[in-house]
């Protein structure tokens, strides 16, 4: 049984690279298991203010397509553009069409024109972006006066669960740090676009064992990224401690695994 978790954000950062490819490698299992991706983009989708009617849109960090084509279905008078680093996500989602254009590029360095589109939409994705403040101002670049930011992601609180029952087992880095809910309060207030909502909510998903959660991340190629984590399998005696650690937080539904999201919509004046 590997070390399964999420890659590390502020604090030691894994490589653009490893992100990649990690999540390049899950193209094909990734839409069997994102049970919390459709849910949380959906919420988001919910979110676009009613009179937004782009021209053309970004699906930003599109993953393996799948909002890109409900968007596509959304919009349907819209130029459609998707974006990710994941080359494998990219050549999945391709032939699935939902968008004109499939781009490999970086949230943090946007491959578009100035005030090029109105409404940029990301669902999951920015987590995975050490300078969220590039972000933000890629985004205020590239919309035109009036535009929308639309997105979602993740924050502090985020499966400490899994954190907490691998305390108790070692003191080495399993699970992700994410950024405080507060860091995304601050730089988006200082971004220059105006915050329509910001909000943070918990999302429970529940799980028989702890493989079975740990097999999701895997497949979700969300597994661990981090700079100084335990390297090759682990040991029988570890992954017995982390089971029992965790059955301590078990529920009539199952082991529940927390994800805290941030969800945001922000408009450039």
């Amino acid at each position: 049984m590997t070390d399964l978790s999420l890659p590390n954000l502020p604090g030691g950062l894994p490589d653009k690279r490893q992100v990649a490819a990690s999540f390049s490698r899950a193209a094909a299992s990734y839409d069997s298991v994102a049970e919390l991706q459709r849910t949380v983009g959906s919420q988001l989708l919910a979110r676009l203010p009613a009179d937004c009617a782009p021209a053309r849109w970004l699906d930003l960090g599109c993953g393996t397509g799948y909002f890109s084509r409900a968007l596509g279905q959304r919009f349907t008078t819209g130029e459609g553009l998707a974006l990710d680093i994941a080359e494998g996500m990219l050549n999945h989602a391709r032939p699935l069409g939902g968008a004109s254009h499939f781009i490999a590029g970086d949230a943090e360095r946007l491959p578009l024109q100035d005030a090029s589109c109105d409404l940029l939409f990301s669902s999951l994705a920015v987590q995975w972006c050490a300078d969220f403040k590039s972000v933000l101002s890629e985004a205020n670049r590239v919309l035109r006066p009036g535009g929308v930011l639309a997105f979602a992601s993740l924050c502090v609180g985020t499966l400490y669960e899994l954190r907490d029952s691998w305390r108790q087992v070692d003191g080495l880095v399993h699970v992700n740090r994410f950024r405080e809910f507060s860091t995304y309060q601050q730089l988006c207030a200082d971004s220059g676009l105006k915050v329509l909502s910001l909000q943070s909510r918990p999302h429970v998903l529940h799980y028989p064992d702890v493989r079975s959660l740990t097999h999701e991340l895997k497949a979700l190629g969300a597994h661990n990224l981090n700079p100084g984590r335990p390297g090759g399998l682990t040991g029988r005696a570890r992954i017995k401690g982390l089971i029992d650690a965790y059955e301590q937080f078990r529920q009539a539904q199952g082991l529940p695994a927390t994800y805290q999201v941030v969800y945001a919509v922000l408009e450039k004046p």
